[in-house]
């Protein structure tokens, strides 16, 4: 099974289509979504083409292929309008053999981490920051941001395949590899 997952679209109707183009051609089984949506949150600048009203019938188009978590931006007038369930705050996920922990990351995080086991894997996004890297006995990912990344990133997502985690560009280009 291919995972693909992705965060932090903030209302992006431009980075929407480019994400369900990636999830298209990666030909992925689910798109799991690591929160923040709708809003671009009172912290952001508004991304590019922030049309909320399109980024709902975009995804709700696909809303038999989602999984989401709740992120910090994400409020219960948005779960009104969206056709699947955004409301938790993680989710589990059991994949060839390993345990995902998924989280916006802005309640959980690298410094909060929630009950696990070594060798558990904690997925998030939130920080807009791309992460693939070991650390106390966890593997710690965050796909990056769709629409809004940070510290000279391009728009990325990533996928899980064949023991590996990938985060990539929307070009295709492989940012950074971990084994699962």
């Amino acid at each position: 099974m291919k995972l693909m997952f992705a965060s932090d679209i903030h209302g992006s109707a431009f980075y929407c289509e480019k994400m369900l183009e990636a999830y298209d051609r990666e030909g992925a089984d689910r798109l799991i979504l690591l929160g923040d949506l709708l809003y671009h949150g009172p912290r952001n600048d508004l991304p590019a083409e922030y049309a909320p009203k399109k980024v709902i019938a975009l995804l709700n188009e696909r809303k038999d292929d989602i999984l989401a978590v709740r992120g910090n931006c994400d409020a219960e007038v948005d779960q009104m309008v969206l056709q699947f369930p955004i409301m938790a705050d993680y989710a589990i996920l059991f994949w060839e053999g390993r345990t995902f922990y998924a989280s916006h990351g802005h309640v959980y995080h690298e410094k909060n981490l929630p009950p696990m086991k070594a060798g558990d894997i904690f997925i998030h996004g939130h920080t807009h920051v791309l992460r693939a890297e070991e650390a106390d006995g966890h593997l710690i990912l965050n796909p990056g941001s769709v629409s809004i990344p940070k510290e000279g990133n391009p728009p990325t997502y990533a996928v899980a395949e064949n023991g590996y985690f990938r985060i990539k560009t929307f070009e295709g280009e492989i940012i950074k590899e971990v084994a699962l």
